[in-house]
């Protein structure tokens, strides 16, 4: 049976007060806290083998690329992709977009051809197609959604042409939670011919992730939303596309030969990683990895989705409370407005009972603008949040709501 106290157990900084209350930590789509044995892995990468990896002989240098390249084969193993080297190891989601829209976009998009990306889309999966449609010349459409936070899929499908030359949408909405049905998303994409990138900074926590069953072109997630350490995450491409695409920076290791005549690059997925990477962040990312596989993507989904509908009951009756994202399909977001109350204010008094959640738009402003709000508060649980803290929330939040109406 599930014990969400051992999963606690895990977390030291779960255990202390803020503002001499016990911590609640409901932020977790803007970063996850980390289990013991990530920061261990921190730790013992510092002490026993740091060192630069792939160029060194020494043992110090053999054992840090034996640690780098065993995550970059537990990353590709959980996402179930062919190979380990259409793992491309970058900062995290932003540059993974960044990484495809610079290379893929700028070698492949033609004026005039085609964009599609969601209304419900995080700014990082927005600002560099816009950049890179203005750049080429070429045109970015949006998928509509209805009030629900749900992609309406008939339009979508109207919308692309043999002019769609990438779809890109995230596979979870940080905003709202909203799912999004990626299999079938790619499946019309692909019978266009265009390829997809799919953004599953917020799936990645939550469920397993099979890149050939969903059979997309790119997926990118972070490690910070996983348990893991911040400054690290991964492009997953299909290998033609990896390989037909430009560096997207130069330097050391992304070559074979350099002559100030002319450079020859490295294979994948070393094409992709520039210069000293963030080696230890790598290293400890694989202890989240076991972290998640040993407790269970079955697990985690049930508990969460557990705690999202006892917490959306729990405060559906607040006086005043609109909860904005009600999609059919949802993972462990919980976002609301409080009439005539700004989502700021109601954040400070939370954090004044030790409760953490986000307030804002959630790097999403046209989304916040097809609702016509200005921001959300957020409530984000995990697999170490509990039902006991929701009740401590609900009863926080109706003290707001009273005190700010």
């Amino acid at each position: 049976m599930f014990d969400v106290e051992a999963i606690r157990r895990q977390f030291p900084i779960l255990h202390q007060q803020i503002n001499g209350k016990p911590l609640i930590y409901f932020d977790n789509a803007a970063t996850s806290q980390k289990p013991r044995q990530v920061l261990e892995a921190l730790m013992h990468y510092y002490t026993t083998m740091n060192a630069n990896v792939h160029r060194g002989i020494h043992t110090l240098a053999e054992k840090a690329t034996e640690a780098f390249e065993a995550t970059r084969e537990a990353v590709a193993k959980m996402i179930n992709a062919p190979s380990k080297e259409q793992v491309v190891f970058t900062r995290g989601t932003t540059e993974s977009i960044n990484l495809v829209a610079a290379t893929y976009g700028r070698a492949f998009l033609r004026q005039g051809e085609e964009i599609i990306i969601s209304a419900m889309e995080h700014h990082s999966n927005i600002v560099p197609w816009q950049m890179i449609c203005q750049e080429k010349g070429a045109v970015l459409k949006v998928i509509p959604i209805n009030q629900a936070g749900e992609l309406l899929l008939e339009e979508y499908e109207k919308m692309l042409s043999p002019r769609t030359r990438l779809v890109a949408v995230m596979h979870v909405s940080n905003a709202l939670g909203t799912v999004n049905p990626i299999a079938e998303i790619v499946r019309l994409a692909h019978q266009q011919g265009a390829v997809v990138l799919v953004d599953g900074a917020q799936a990645a926590p939550h469920y397993a992730i099979d890149v050939q069953a969903l059979d997309v072109d790119f997926y990118v997630f972070s490690a910070h939303k996983m348990y893991g350490p911040t400054g690290i995450g991964i492009l997953y491409g299909k290998r033609h596309l990896l390989e037909a695409m430009p560096p997207y920076m130069g330097g050391g290791e992304m070559i074979k030969e350099v002559t100030f005549q002319q450079t020859t690059y490295n294979d994948i997925p070393y094409k992709f990683e520039a210069g000293t990477p963030n080696i230890s962040d790598a290293v400890a990312m694989k202890a989240a990895v076991e972290f998640v596989q040993q407790t269970g993507f079955q697990t985690i989904a049930a508990h969460e989705s557990q705690l999202l509908a006892y917490a959306t009951q729990t405060i559906a009756d607040i006086d005043g409370i609109r909860i904005i994202g009600t999609a059919k399909e949802k993972a462990s977001v919980l976002s609301f407005v409080i009439d005539g109350v700004h989502p700021m204010d109601v954040g400070m008094l939370l954090d004044a009972k030790g409760i953490a959640v986000r307030t804002g738009h959630h790097c999403a402003m046209p989304l916040m603008n097809y609702f016509g709000i200005a921001g959300t508060v957020r409530a984000s649980f995990a697999v170490y949040n509990t039902k006991e803290e929701i009740d401590v929330f609900a009863k926080e939040l109706r003290k707001v709501a009273h005190a700010l109406r």
